[in-house]
């Protein structure tokens, strides 16, 4: 290592990582409407299967949108990579 490069413990320390409590909620709805939405595939209700996948949709949309905001929140820019910071 170089002597400008920091440490492994030292990048530990510096950067910790602020985790949304509601982002594994989410995760965990979409997965249980993405099954409910196959299963009635499935079971041949079509109609029912769409609309629950439409869901599924929405459901992962409001998921990702938790995660920008978060992260815009603590003052992280998520388009950025880590490397040109």
């Amino acid at each position: 290592m170089g002597a400008g490069e920091p440490s492994l413990e030292e990048l530990l320390e510096e950067k910790k990582r602020v985790r949304n409590p509601l982002v594994p909620v989410g995760a965990l709805i979409t997965a249980g409407v993405l099954t409910a939405g196959l299963i009635s595939f499935r079971q041949g209700n079509s109609r029912l299967g769409q609309m629950l996948m439409r869901a599924r949709v929405v459901v992962q949309g409001a998921t990702v949108a938790l995660m920008v905001g978060t992260a815009c929140y603590y003052g992280e820019n998520p388009w950025k990579s880590s490397e040109s910071r």
